[in-house]
């Protein structure tokens, strides 16, 4: 980070431009998106197009007069964070708020296409209170089981802000809820082309592949007899992992993957990575379950 550059974005804004560590992710960027939407900035040192953003993002930011937040992580000395949130080249922005991604950018963009990044957060921040109220109130439906007001509510959300990729995501969860994919299908078909490329779309199309592979799934006693029978059975194992997932025991589903890579991670063309990958999709990259298990997933690929 250019020190100068952000010494004078502090001093023209209150909005907080800091370094965060993966110790301090939790606090400085999760935590800290309840208040307002924070904007992570995944740079190196050694990244020419990184130190061109820089100072664009950063005087976007204090130009929101504390409505928006700045984050630096250097991958270089933070690769688990890198990591879990799939970052493949630098620079890429994430911009999280209530505590979860809802946009993002790769490539260092024309300062103005920066500043009108921020300036949607920054209106995001600065009143819509009833989306998140609302986002939040289907959240809490569909995690105590009550899929039909879930769908209803996140029907009214699209209904009134269309380019909601959070609604969606939320949408298809509650209406896969209750096996309904081929409306879950019709509901994505729907994207507009603005939020296409956004993480919760992709996660809702993973999702979607899931829940359809899970139509094809055995039973989960006989799979797990089969498992028993043979660790080796890849096949088996995998089967019994999408049962699994389907039946919603996430974390069993993510153990037996990782066995099955563990034991043989060539077995036909990397099937178990393959799926394991599109369990985190779905997930989500912030998920507990997720972060954990992309850490084990590199610890066996690069023992």
């Amino acid at each position: 980070m250019d020190l100068a550059l952000g010494q004078t974005a502090a001093r023209n804004s209150p909005a907080p431009i800091k370094d965060v560590t993966t110790a301090s992710f939790e606090i400085d960027v999760v935590a800290a998106s309840m208040e307002a939407p924070v904007i992570v900035d995944f740079w190196a040192p050694w990244c020419g197009p990184c130190k061109q953003l820089a100072p664009a993002l950063e005087k976007a930011v204090g130009g929101t007069r504390g409505k928006v937040r700045l984050a630096k992580i250097n991958i270089d000395e933070n690769p688990e964070l890198a990591q879990a949130l799939r970052i493949q080249s630098i620079p890429t922005v994430y911009a999280f708020f209530q505590g979860r991604p809802i946009d993002a950018f790769q490539g260092a963009l024309p300062e103005s296409q920066v500043k009108q990044f921020v300036d949607r957060l920054a209106a995001q921040a600065g009143g819509d209170d009833g989306l998140v109220a609302a986002l939040e109130q289907a959240h809490q439906a569909l995690e105590s089981g009550d899929a039909d007001n879930a769908i209803a509510i996140y029907r009214a959300i699209l209904g009134e802000a269309p380019e909601t990729a959070a609604a969606f995501l939320g949408l298809v969860r509650a209406l896969l809820a209750q096996d309904n994919i081929d409306e879950a299908k019709n509901v994505l078909a729907q994207t507009p082309k603005a939020i296409a490329g956004h993480a919760d779309i992709a996660a809702a199309k993973a999702a979607i592949d899931l829940a359809e592979q899970a139509t094809n799934a055995g039973p989960i006693g006989p799979l797990s007899e089969a498992v028993t029978r043979d660790p080796a059975d890849h096949q088996a194992r995998v089967d019994l992992a999408t049962a699994l997932y389907a039946a919603g025991k996430h974390q069993e589903a993510i153990d037996h993957l990782l066995d099955s890579i563990k034991r043989d991670r060539t077995w036909n063309d990397g099937e178990a990575r393959k799926q394991l990958v599109k369990y985190f999709e779905a997930q989500g990259p912030l998920d507990p379950v997720t972060v954990a298990g992309r850490r084990r997933l590199s610890s066996i690929l690069f023992s």
